[in-house]
């Protein structure tokens, strides 16, 4: 008790703070999504995500070796298509030459094995609506036949030389239909980040816009609702019980919560989503001098890896992989 019990004795300096640290940030622990888009010369800003940008196979080769420079953990990649190559079932997510393969199998040579690349495994992008998946008759989507697709995708990726795949669709099955297409082509050192707690945010907001997303209505069918946390660690069981190599929780820093419920379940490592939303809000805040952007930035990371990842996703990573 006080007078005795002086806690502060630990936070007096800079190095007695830094030897009691309880939780870690290194730049291992972060991994960069990036965007490579169909169609463009030169690298294009995402207006909503300031710093952000669209590339070229050009540009997206030079931004990852400078990310695997800096030691950033591995490399996420989203395909953004022409407009005029989108269809009803997202064809361009399984051509060989669609705008994601071809970034996949440029990153592979260029990189090999010297960082973790990771392919999105999701039809939204590609697909003339704008949904994860197959529209059934009814318009909604068809959760069995979008499975379907996953695999042929899931395949496709596999062959460009990705070396995880992120099934983000919320596809019910979707972790077990992907190991198993995965496993009957060949691919069994292939493994899944699974996005196994997705849930439906107003935070995806400027990755609309990242990828060029042609969604009309919601996503609320398939990816979680807000509201519920048990739903979240059932999701995790199945996906485990399905063969899933990491885990998933998405968004990062509004659902803490569930990152920690996950954590303390998963037997497998666990990833987390600071999302376009999360970093939108940081920087505009910044650009307006409301708050210290830097950090910001490495409070929320802190926060994160505190609350149980042992990954995070972050549009920082590079920046953040030089600070450390």
């Amino acid at each position: 008790m006080f007078p005795t019990d002086r806690p502060r004795r630990l936070r007096r300096t800079p190095a007695l703070r830094r030897l009691v640290a309880e939780t870690s940030l290194a730049p291992r622990h972060l991994v960069l999504p990036m965007f490579v888009a169909d169609g463009i010369s030169e690298p294009r800003a995402i207006s909503s995500m300031p710093g952000v940008h669209q590339h070229t196979l050009d540009s997206l080769s030079a931004a990852a070796e400078a990310a695997v420079a800096a030691g950033v953990g591995g490399i996420m990649l989203f395909g953004v298509p022409k407009v005029e190559d989108k269809d009803e079932n997202g064809s361009g997510a399984t051509d060989p030459d669609g705008i994601l393969n071809r970034g996949l199998a440029r990153l592979k040579v260029d990189l090999g094995d010297s960082t973790v690349i990771m392919a999105d495994t999701c039809l939204d992008e590609f697909t003339s609506h704008g949904h994860c998946g197959v529209l059934g008759e009814n318009g909604s989507i068809d959760n069995d036949a979008t499975l379907l697709r996953y695999v042929d995708m899931a395949v496709a990726q596999a062959e460009s030389g990705a070396h995880l795949l992120g099934p983000s669709g919320m596809m019910d099955g979707q972790v077990g239909a992907i190991r198993a297409g995965l496993d009957a082509a060949g691919h069994v050192e292939v493994g899944q980040l699974a996005y196994s707690a997705k849930y439906a945010s107003a935070f995806y907001g400027p990755f609309r816009e990242a990828v060029g997303s042609s969604l009309q209505g919601d996503r609320r069918t398939y990816q979680q609702d807000a509201a519920n946390r048990r739903e979240a660690t059932h999701e995790v069981e199945l996906d485990l019980a399905e063969g899933a190599d990491m885990v998933m929780v998405k968004p990062a820093m509004s659902y803490l919560d569930i990152l920690r419920d996950v954590a303390e379940m998963s037997p497998v490592p666990v990833a987390a989503y600071q999302i376009s939303g999360e970093y939108a809000m940081i920087t505009a805040a910044a650009q307006n001098g409301w708050i210290d952007r830097d950090a910001a930035v490495l409070e929320s990371l802190v926060g994160i890896r505190r609350a149980g990842a042992d990954v995070v996703l972050t549009y920082w990573a590079t920046e953040v992989a030089g600070w450390l």
